[in-house]
């Protein structure tokens, strides 16, 4: 296996705190596998005895058959408790432990791969790991345990029928063996097609309002039905392969129990000391034979593509994972220093080129500049630094090179606010704790701070926010976020392009909101160069190119009558 710790770690969920109703689930599937010989056994027995030439008595037969309708009740009874106890326990770990890896991975990582994988995981895919692992696990027990049972019980009675039986048994065998490895990689390319479905539907879904906008529902349109048409093909050729090696296993089954009906009729009429009912004991044993060999290919095949989800997911949740080092940060006391720092998202282009500056604590900083001169990147290496981004030079926290600092500790110290603020369908209260427990007092401080009292007094804490904030305005969903971060008790503030969204009313309170605050650093990336909160900045770093161009505070700037003065100029 590939990512062979992770793999066994998912593998490991399914019988963590479900050790016991797995024990009852294969006790359970065990004695059911049992169940035929006592069947056949009877069914034989019944027609020597109604042939008169049994050893056992019409009642003593009676008295069997209560017997193993019985035992069939209470395997059935332990299979019912313990199965889908086992199969709700199993799937629920292992769901919450993919989802739980999920959220450690670092932001950058997380950032560069498609969400659809994970969609399809904690869905297509679980299915698949639930009805083609979970569930056949105890089948395959049961047929493992009917076909060892048939072939002793018919080992005992006739081993001249039973090597006949044993012959018989090749041709759905083949069968099954060719068949098992086709299924198997067809299980995969159906994952693997689920997962570009789901993400065509995400993407569409999300680009609803640009849909509309251009008018292009046809082509949209279009592409759900070509993604859904490859989908559904693939799960068509899927099921008539499943269907043919049905009919060949139906078929190889059929001849098979003929074959010996004629071969144990033959060894009766010869005088073979074979009975009747011994052969239709055969003829019954036959189906506990054949089945087991014609589908346990088929079950070991989905099996194995079931763990081969388990492992892609596995790779998946390990690519790029980096929690960074070792040193815990604390609040920011003195400056956030970048030194020398270059980055690229490739080796082919360097988007940032030696950038110096220091973020001194407790201050606010505008970062500007065009479109494309790396504001937004400097941005998010002060947020990713420690998570493992590969950056030349060095982001100091306090003198703590990021690189070295662990990635949970400098997500406790710094908020991100984004342009698109998320916000679930939950409370607004909900959503500014982010389900996390604080005191009323802090909970009402960080409204009064983000001036959400408004809202609050409007529509109260329990309001639901609708799917993503629908609603709230764009300027409640941003204020929401400030509160976040003021309950948080962050030290550092990030903001990118938040107000771009906004009508210029709107957008002025907002960021007038952020310059408000107190006792935290912020550092907001905005193409807004409006005057009187340009003025408000501590200082003004202007990008061109991937480089500070300039920086100062707005008079200085303007004083220079450079870069800024003419961004500025062009703006107003």
């Amino acid at each position: 296996m590939k990512n062979k710790s992770l793999y066994e770690e998912l593998r490991s969920q399914f019988l963590r705190g479900n050790h016991v109703n797995f024990i009852l689930a294969v006790i359970g599937s065990f004695m059911s596998g049992t169940i035929c010989m006592g069947v056949s056994w009877g069914a034989g027995e019944l027609i020597d005895t109604a042939a008169g030439k049994g050893e056992r008595s019409i009642g003593e037969l009676a008295v069997a058959a209560v017997g193993i309708i019985l035992f069939l009740l209470l395997s059935s009874l332990i299979s019912c408790f313990s199965q889908p106890r086992y199969i709700r326990k199993a799937l629920c770990n292992y769901k919450e432990t993919v989802f739980s890896k999920l959220t450690q991975k670092n932001i950058s990582s997380f950032g560069s791969e498609s969400t659809s994988t994970y969609l399809s995981a904690l869905t297509n895919d679980a299915v698949s790991i639930e009805t083609n692992y979970l569930d056949k696990e105890f089948q395959l027990i049961n047929r493992v345990v009917s076909f060892f049972g048939a072939l002793t019980m018919m080992l005992i009675y006739s081993p001249l029928l039973t090597l006949t039986a044993v012959a018989v048994t090749i041709l759905p065998l083949l069968v099954s063996v060719l068949s098992g490895g086709r299924l198997a990689s067809k299980e995969v390319s159906v994952s693997d097609r689920n997962r570009s479905f789901t993400g065509t539907i995400s993407d569409c879904l999300s680009g609803f309002s640009v849909v509309k906008s251009f008018r292009a529902e046809k082509e949209i349109f279009d592409l759900f039905a070509k993604e859904n048409r490859r989908l559904e093909n693939e799960k068509c050729s899927k099921r008539v392969l499943q269907i043919f090696v049905g009919t060949m296993g139906l078929l190889a089954g059929i001849t098979a129990q003929l074959a010996i009906f004629f071969a144990g009729a033959y060894l009766a009429v010869t005088g073979k000391g074979i009975t009747a009912g011994t052969v239709m004991m055969f003829v019954n044993l036959m189906n506990f034979l054949i089945q087991p060999v014609a589908e346990l290919p088929g079950l070991l095949a989905a099996r194995k593509a079931s763990l081969a989800l388990v492992d892609k997911i596995a790779g998946c949740l390990q690519k790029d994972s980096y929690s960074g080092g070792t040193v815990k940060l604390k609040k920011l006391g003195k400056a956030i220093s970048v030194q020398d720092v270059s980055f690229s998202y490739d080796d082919d282009k360097e988007v940032l080129h030696d950038i110096s500056f220091d973020f001194e604590a407790g201050k606010s900083y505008a970062i500007v500049g065009g479109s494309g001169s790396g504001k937004s990147t400097l941005l998010n290496l002060l947020l990713s630094g420690a998570g493992g981004t590969d950056y030349k030079g060095s982001i100091r926290w306090d003198g703590t090179e990021l690189k070295d600092s662990s990635s949970d500790s400098l997500f406790e110290q710094v908020s991100s606010i984004q342009q698109n603020v998320f916000v679930f369908n939950s409370s607004i209260r909900d959503n500014i704790t982010m389900f996390r427990s604080f005191s009323k007092k802090d909970v009402d401080t960080a409204i009064r701070r983000a001036n959400l009292s408004e809202l609050i007094n409007e529509r109260g804490s329990d309001y639901l926010c609708g799917e993503n904030g629908s609603g709230l305005s764009g300027g409640e969903k941003q204020r929401i976020s400030i509160a976040r971060s003021l309950l948080k008790d962050s030290s550092v503030l990030l903001a990118d392009e938040i107000t771009a969204a906004l009508d210029s009313q709107t957008a002025h309170r907002v960021s007038s909101d952020i310059l408000d605050l107190t006792g935290i650093t912020r550092i907001v990336v905005t193409h807004s160069l409006e005057e009187n909160l340009m003025r408000r900045y501590d200082k003004i770093l202007v990008m061109k190119d991937g480089r500070i161009k300039e920086s100062g505070t707005f008079d200085e700037l303007m004083a220079k009558k450079d870069y800024f003065h003419a961004l500025f100029t062009v703006a107003v």
